[in-house]
């Protein structure tokens, strides 16, 4: 397994990443806005995104940097997941994203996968000098609660957002 930054060849793959968490009626987390593109635009326009998400002196003043890439199982070059590591965070990340987003396809859940990709975006966390990092999951996705405390998430606090309609759980990661 490893950590892919996006490209042209694995358009298709992305666009049944995506495909599959339809399929299953699933959320999707920590996509830089993927499935939202290829709703409205173009893989390519996506890929043109995420390359200015990382252009920090050009960010607009509403984002925040960020860096997205695929997990991708080796032996089958298969996209397992997606991750999203924001290198900084405005007020509200700060208070209910955090610095990490991600999601594993429907069909390759309860296999791992996830908390060995978040172990591999808090090395990133590491080198880039993020200290405690944040991440958020909701009440009602134990699942998502385990793989965070898998990798050393303590619950920071809990609350109801607006936002999502949901009960949320931060956890601080110490690194």
């Amino acid at each position: 397994m490893r950590l892919v930054f996006p490209d042209l060849t694995y358009k298709d793959k992305a666009i049944e990443y995506i495909k599959e968490f339809y399929e299953y009626g699933s959320e999707i987390n920590g996509s830089g806005s993927l499935d939202r593109f290829l709703r409205e635009s173009t893989y390519e326009a996506w890929l043109k995104k995420i390359m200015n998400d990382i252009d920090i002196a050009n960010i607009p003043e509403s984002k925040v940097p960020s860096l997205t890439y695929f997990y991708i199982r080796e032996e089958d070059n298969k996209i397992v997941g997606m991750i999203n590591i924001r290198l900084a965070l405005n007020d509200f990340l700060r208070t209910e994203g955090g610095h990490i987003g991600y999601s594993i396809r429907p069909t390759e859940r309860r296999k791992h996968y996830a908390t060995e990709m978040l172990a591999a975006a808090l090395k990133i966390c590491d080198v880039i000098g993020i200290k405690e990092v944040l991440v958020s999951c909701y009440k009602n996705n134990p699942a998502s609660a385990g793989v965070i405390r898998n990798c050393g998430g303590i619950l920071k606090h809990e609350f109801y957002s607006k936002t999502f309609d949901e009960t949320l759980q931060m956890y601080v990661i110490a690194r």
